[in-house]
């Protein structure tokens, strides 16, 4: 299995430097003609959510239809995949971002029974307590 860091992974998927995006997508293709994987951690879906909405103005709509598509494409192993799931879910219907989704799942998965947040926009999750 081979770990990919964002850069490799947006040039793969947003295809916006055509000669990094080539040898991003060879890669990943000689990886998955070979029988392995490659590994994406939740770090680096954190990062590509950034440099989603950052860079190329993409809505949490559109990242997250893209995260629920990362997910299912067999060539990619995400860790944390079940937390991953359920934290894409989050983010789609809350008023958080994802990193804040994925610190509330990742703790509850923990032990955690509440994060504990000054975040007002996760007031409605029943994940999170909010100080006030």
């Amino acid at each position: 299995m081979k770990g990919l860091d964002t850069n490799v992974f947006v040039r793969y998927l947003v295809k916006d430097d055509e000669k990094q995006a080539e040898k991003a997508s060879a890669y990943i293709r000689k990886i998955a003609s070979s029988g392995e994987s490659c590994f994406i951690n939740y770090i680096v879906l954190r990062e590509l959510v950034w440099v989603l909405e950052s860079a190329y103005g993409f809505h949490e709509k559109e990242i997250a239809d893209v995260l629920d598509k990362i997910l299912i494409i067999k060539q990619f192993e995400i860790e944390l995949k079940d937390i991953v799931r359920q934290a894409i879910h989050d983010y789609r219907h809350g008023k958080g971002d994802l990193a804040d989704y994925l610190i509330g799942r990742i703790n509850h998965a923990s032990g955690c029974d509440a994060t504990i947040t000054f975040d007002r926009s996760l007031k409605p999750s029943s994940s999170f307590v909010v100080l006030d």
